[in-house]
């Protein structure tokens, strides 16, 4: 029967939909259920190849966990919060040509139909049926589908309302100012998940030092407060637009950019007159806490975006500041450009303010000429100026100069002598990010002070209780457990609203919207009941209904919710819902999450969160079993982009190389946590591999297979015998989440031992059938969760019954035999000997006859080797205690050297193998091994094999040692 992937997936999909195959109820059979889910997409785009690892790897899961009985729940729902797909809509109404471009070229979005996605939800409904849910459905993920729904649907929102309003009554959501991430463009907060470029962004409190001139304040941003001793000058871009604000009752000079993110974080701002920087260039300020006058000068390098647009220069303490005053005093005939004397830009020297010890009086020079860096375009000044904050931070000093402040190390004095200069006016502060960051609508991103409601993450007796569910639960890979920690410890106030957006209103205050981290929490439990719900009115699913649910009657009839101090309805006693008492019923039964699949950049909020809201608002029974981070993928060696159009479609790469082949790429070329590589030749020889597996199947499946087992040969037994050690290895690697460990053995590590049955043996012997059949069915199982469609297949056709619906196969410990294993790779060893003998025959200058044989002799180790190797295996691969012990054999001593370089020998040989495979092969009669393959010796050779036993007084050119037989090519 020829392999059409196509014809044969479209017949196992379209089977499995009219069956409800993974339509999964609970049982009261069986007490052991799974519950399995993966972040559910957001339909802002297209479904491209890497979502589809990201959905198949759980899958993967789930399959096998059904076939170890396990009734299985794999859920998928639709994540439709915030803006990201308001702006998608807002861009395509605008006819952007990148926009229109994804959605055509990339994305093959019909013509005709783009004016269907002119709305938001008409936009994610199109993604979700014409490309994730067909995708998945493609790809043949065993989803429940009876359970999807999309996060704006009016019954989730009411679920979500009951969280908020849950955790609000806990006092863990509060209201307050809060710096959070503003998109300018938006006028509104947005978080990592809004965001195109700057995800790993850090808030960075700067503080402004107030220099002035005159009545003017002009502030100068900086990390550093305390080198404000050692500022010489400062620097403005003359080409950049600036501004004279009123900011709280004072005149400001200011980048016309720093305006509007002061105004943002709090402060009262008005601007009076807009300026170049030109204006201030030549001029001088007054360092708030010296008194001294500093010059400003001109320089590109100047971002104005950045802060305040002024910057100030310590010489003496950075190397970049160090090299901009010494090019600037090399360009004179741009300072008479802006009017500044030359002489004023050299009498500038550098002011140092600390010691540290491995550098010079100024430490800048120091580093620079340390580095031989020449100019502000080396690459090398980055490295020397971090190097120098580094060692500065750590063992620097401050000199006499800073009174109080006077040789202390500037990281325990840094905090003190800011708030003390806080607190006497000469400084003030300003948020800004540690990178660019921009809005996923194009906007800029920067740091605003908002009253806000935020998630108090910062709760001590919250973070135990999450430090706790991490300790608890299975972190794979393991290394990933300190990251959940790490993040728990630095989580702070979260701001959990929005101004506008798709999702679920704040219950108390509609103007406002919950933000998509913050609504994607606890929809697991959802999931349980999603699919009964619709015949709940939406009326009926308030916070009663919600607490009845997850806490059960006796909850709500004593008025006692968990962690609730205070609600709606004080303490009186209450008639528990019964609907929503049916429904606890299956949410109890499902939950908690057994596994959630996701991805490692979201360990850092929604993974978390997740752990957070679990901790809280469920008792420990119902906290999530187990974690599996994933990796991300690369495109022939580069980031995939829908925007530059870099992306394979699942549709596309399905109907060229078929969904099992699709699958087994994605789950064999890595660990699910690692990053992984789609290369188009290499999916393609995955597909051949798979054809190549079909015909070797069909051929056993077409052929004649005894109903009985024959009596098995040795090489028979081999393969079995390696088939259980497989069956092991595989569920061992299944457990722990390892798709390629796993896909590995059962496929390619296992083709490679039937590739030398094949060669070894008679295969048309029935015995030989027998045992092709029976591995055919058990590799069948091993790898029905990889390759669904082609295992069930074959299966039903081996044996009338689909490989999915067939349990796991457990190891038979009957045909387990380390014995008939080692022997049998004593004879492919010997293979591998004469064949390198031969071939270093061949590569002769001159012909040598020996290299064709007429016969081969194989002379096997004497006897009293192979006590010495009995020793080897008793004691193992210890040479001192080995030679102490042969040694004491009167015989043995004789022999001296003879036996000091055996043992040499024995325990290289030894080294690496175990006490069980060691103890088979002192057991193994070594001359009966090669004599029983002396026939197939022969055929493969096409020479007379002889098998001798080394004698006592065997001539020294012998080198036979005990499992390495000596080997002579003869001709006649």
């Amino acid at each position: 029967m020829e392999y059409d992937p196509q014809e044969l997936e479209d017949r196992w999909r379209e089977r499995w939909s009219e069956t409800g195959r993974y339509e999964a109820d609970p049982s009261e059979a069986d007490d052991d259920p799974t519950f399995i889910t993966v972040p559910y997409p957001y339909p802002s785009g297209g479904m491209h190849i890497g979502h589809a690892r990201t959905y198949t790897v759980p899958d993967v899961y789930a399959r096998y966990r059904r076939q170890q009985g396990d009734n299985v729940l794999f859920p998928i729902a639709w994540h439709v919060t915030g803006t990201p797909i308001i702006g998608a809509v807002e861009r395509l109404k605008k006819g952007e040509e990148e926009q229109l471009s994804v959605l055509r070229d990339t994305y093959d979005v019909p013509e005709e139909t783009l004016h269907d996605l002119e709305t938001p939800m008409g936009y994610a409904r199109y993604f979700i049926e014409e490309h994730y849910k067909k995708g998945m459905k493609d790809l043949g993920l065993s989803v429940d589908w009876r359970r999807e729904f999309t996060t704006n649907d009016e019954r989730y929102s009411k679920f979500i309302t009951w969280q908020y309003e849950t955790l609000r009554d806990r006092g863990l959501l509060e209201k307050g100012l809060h710096p959070v991430k503003y998109c300018t463009n938006e006028k509104q907060p947005v978080t990592t998940h809004d965001l195109l470029e700057g995800e790993d962004a850090e808030f960075q409190e700067y503080t402004l030092v107030r220099f002035t001139r005159g009545d003017t304040v002009v502030p100068m941003a900086t990390l550093r407060p305390e080198t404000v001793r050692g500022v010489t000058n400062a620097y403005i871009d003359p080409d950049a637009d600036y501004a004279y604000a009123d900011v709280d009752g004072e005149e400001w000079f200011v980048s016309a950019a720093a305006v509007e993110k002061l105004d943002l974080q709090g402060h009262d701002v008005t601007v009076e007159r807009t300026a170049s920087g030109e204006e201030l260039v030549g001029e001088r300020v007054t360092n708030p806490i010296t008194g001294d006058d500093v010059l400003i000068l001109p320089a590109s390098f100047v971002d104005a975006e950045n802060a305040t647009g002024v910057v100030m220069s310590v010489p003496a303490h950075s190397p970049d500041d160090y090299v901009a005053l010494r090019e600037a005093k090399a360009d004179d005939e741009r300072m008479r450009e802006y009017g500044i004397d030359p002489a004023d830009v050299d009498a500038i020297e550098p002011v140092p303010i600390l010691t540290v010890e491995g550098y010079g009086e100024i430490p800048a020079a120091s580093a620079v000429e340390d580095a031989g860096i020449e100019s502000s375009d080396d690459p090398a000044l980055e490295t020397a100026t971090n190097d120098l904050y580094n060692k500065e931070f750590h063992a620097g000093r401050l000199n006499d100069d800073y009174g109080e402040f006077a040789g202390e190390l500037v990281e325990d004095v840094r905090t003190r002598f800011r708030d003390a200069h806080r607190d006497d006016g000469a400084f003030g502060t300003m948020q800004e990010f540690s990178e660019d960051v921009v809005c996923r609508c194009g906007g800029d991103v920067v740091v605003a002070e908002q009253d806000t409601w935020f998630l108090r993450y910062n709760d001590e007796a919250w973070k135990r209780k999450a430090h706790e569910l991490v300790s608890e639960m299975d972190a794979i890979p393991a290394n990933t457990r300190d990251e959940y920690d790490h993040t728990i410890d630095w989580l702070n106030e979260w701001p959990c609203i929005r101004n506008y957006g798709l999702g679920t209103r704040l219950p108390w205050d509609e103007d406002f919207v919950i933000e998509p981290l913050s609504d994607s929490t606890v929809y697991m439990a959802y999931y349980t009941i999603a699919h009964r719900l619709q015949d709940v009115p939406v009326e009926e699913m308030d916070r009663d209904f919600f607490d009845t649910l997850f806490y059960g009657a006796d909850a709500v009839e004593d008025g006692e919710v968990p962690g609730t101090s205070e609600r709606s309805g004080g303490d009186e006693s209450r008639e528990p819902d019964e609907t929503a008492l049916e429904l606890r019923e299956e949410w109890d039964y499902w939950y908690p999450v057994d596994y959630r699949f996701s991805a490692n950049d979201l360990i850092s909020n929604h993974l978390t969160f997740y752990l957070f809201h679990h901790a809280e608002l469920f008792d420990r029974a119902q906290w999530p079993q187990g974690i599996v981070i994933m990796g991300m993928g690369l495109l022939e060696g580069q980031k995939m982009s829908s925007s530059k159009g870099h992306v394979v479609l699942p549709g596309e790469a399905i109907e060229n190389y078929g969904a099992d082949t699709v699958r087994f790429f994605l789950l064999n070329s890595a660990e699910p946590w690692q990053d992984y590589d789609w290369r188009a030749d290499q999916v393609a020889s995955v597909g051949d591999q798979l054809e190549r597996f079909w015909n070797r199947a069909d051929e056993i499946i077409e052929g004649e297979i005894p109903e009985d087992r024959p009596e098995l040969a040795s090489e028979d037994r081999w393969l079995l015998s390696k088939l259980q050690r497989t069956v092991r290895a595989v569920t061992e690697a299944m457990e722990q989440s390892e798709t390629r460990a796993a896909s590995q053995a059962a496929f390619y590590n296992f083709e490679e031992d039937l590739r030398w049955y094949r060669r070894r043996t008679d295969l048309d012997r029935p015995a030989a059938r027998w045992t092709l059949a029976h591995v055919l069915e058990t590799r069948l199982r091993l790898l029905a969760p990889f390759v669904p469609f082609l295992t069930n297949e074959l299966h039903e056709r081996l044996t009338g019954t689909p490989a999915e619906d067939a349990p796991w196969p457990e190891a038979d410990e009957a045909f387990e035999s380390r014995a008939v294993e080692v022997r049998e790779a004593q004879v492919e060893r010997l293979v591998e000997d004469i064949q390198g003998i031969q071939q270093s025959l061949k590569n002769a200058d001159d012909p040598i006859p020996e290299a064709d044989p007429d016969r081969i002799r194989v002379t096997v180790a004497a006897d009293w080797k192979r006590g010495v190797f009995d020793t080897v295996a008793d004691v193992g691969a210890d040479q001192g205690a080995i030679m102490g012990e042969v040694m004491q054999d009167p015989d043995l001593r004789e022999r001296g050297n003879e036996v000091n370089d055996l043992v040499q020998e024995l325990v290289e040989f030894a080294r690496g193998r175990d006490e069980a495979e060691l103890a088979a092969l002192a057991d193994i009669d070594e001359a009966e091994t090669y004599e029983d393959a002396a026939a197939f010796l022969g055929d493969e050779f096409d020479a007379d094999v002889v098998v001798d036993v080394e004698g006592e007084d065997a001539e020294k050119t012998k080198q036979a040692i005990p499992l390495r037989p000596a080997i002579d090519l003869e001709v006649e």
